[in-house]
């Protein structure tokens, strides 16, 4: 069954991780409060992001809204969005989306069911989210930081802008950063802003122009075969009362967020639970795999110090553990071709590296305190310590 997300089973996730345990007598151990942490190992490491084959198409779509192009016509829609949070209820309506690429641009399109169109912004750059909205994260590195969001509502209403970091970790955002040459279009299938019928949905397309998302991509030029991108869309929809002549917001209601990979916490902006995009220049009829995340399994578990870190640094004015034993923090290995962690204290918090060995590669996974994230392949004969490396 074609689900939005999935759990590994958890046998495979007992094999890897133990809990965050206090160290007995250690100065400075973990707060008994781990909110971070927990959420990590409990609900965030167990989703699998899903996956996505982008084809190229040899005419680029019309951007105009109208999804009856023949560009789109052999390019496959998404799963069907679920809530940020896996086990929330399903949607009240369908979103699906679909994408594409060419060698100058980068295309989505997107189908959004709704019987009441609406949307207030009209003013770039404005706080899109207020409205109903459709948003797209990119982060073509997958180091999660320095990546890309683009929001946008019926109105064809438009909001880009720049995350060095997460929120979390610090931002900041740089809404004065432009998406230069993008387009978008809007197709309502109704009536927009009018309590008094029932409409259908809205429909949009989106061209991202290759030159513009070049500065942080993985290396100069196009996607090469079979290259991921760390990729999300989010749906933001709020509860609404018609109540002619204009919509009213249910109060004390939040709004929802549905989403085509869900993060499992409601925050879109943890870009290491990002959906993976996968370009090819495969034609449609020819079956193409998505690659697993190399060395997921060293991933996870830098991840797993960083938001133990997380936990710690809250107990603890800010300041980081100078140490895994400090943290608290032990990793029981049962996994072939895992390694040890390693660990370095340094000026402004830490990074920590983990290993993992397979055909023939070590591949290493290193995290700093503020969530960058990168992986290093090497031949396993010529491979050296990570933290020699750094």
């Amino acid at each position: 069954m074609d689900l939005p997300f999935s759990f590994e089973s958890a046998s495979r996730a007992g094999q890897l991780f133990t809990a965050l345990a206090l160290a007995a007598g250690a100065a400075g151990t973990a707060s008994a409060q781990n909110p971070d942490g927990d959420m990590w190992r409990n609900v965030m490491r167990q989703i699998s992001p899903s996956t996505y084959v982008a084809r190229h198409v040899s005419k680029p779509p019309a951007i105009d809204g109208d999804l009856n192009d023949e560009a789109w016509k052999d390019i496959p829609w998404t799963r069907d969005f679920g809530d940020i949070l896996p086990w929330a209820p399903k949607p009240l309506f369908r979103t699906h989306a679909k994408i594409a690429w060419d060698d100058e641009c980068l295309y989505i399109a997107a189908e959004l069911e709704e019987p009441h169109v609406w949307a207030n912004q009209v003013v770039h750059d404005s706080v899109i989210y207020r409205d109903p909205d459709f948003e797209v994260f990119l982060d073509p590195d997958g180091d999660t930081h320095n990546y890309y969001e683009f929001e946008m509502n019926a109105r064809n209403t438009t909001w880009d802008l720049l995350l060095e970091k997460t929120y979390q970790d610090g931002g900041p955002a740089r809404n004065e950063w432009e998406i230069a040459g993008a387009k978008s279009a809007v197709k309502i299938s109704g009536t927009i802003n009018d309590p008094s019928d029932t409409d259908k949905g809205w429909t949009l397309e989106i061209a991202f122009p290759w030159a513009s998302l070049a500065k942080y991509a993985q290396h100069p030029g196009l996607p090469v075969e079979g290259e991921q991108w760390r990729l999300n869309f989010s749906r933001v929809e709020w509860r609404v009362f018609p109540e002619p002549p204009r919509y009213r917001k249910a109060p004390n209601t939040p709004e929802d967020n549905w989403l085509w990979s869900p993060q499992g916490v409601v925050d879109a902006h943890r870009p290491e639970m990002w959906g993976i995009v996968q370009f090819t220049r495969q034609p449609a009829d020819v079956a193409v795999s998505v690659k697993s995340i190399p060395g997921k399994v060293a991933r996870d578990i830098v991840l797993d110090v960083y938001y133990a870190q997380r936990d710690y640094a809250a107990g603890h004015e800010g300041s980081h553990a100078r140490s895994l034993q400090e943290l608290g923090w032990f990793c029981d290995i049962a996994q072939a071709g895992l390694e040890l962690p390693t660990f370095e204290a340094t000026k402004d918090g830490y990074l920590c590296h983990d290993s993992f060995v397979e055909n023939g590669e070590r591949i290493t996974w290193t995290i700093r305190q503020d969530r960058l994230l990168t992986m290093k392949r090497e031949p396993l004969q010529k491979a050296a310590n990570p933290a020699e490396k750094n």
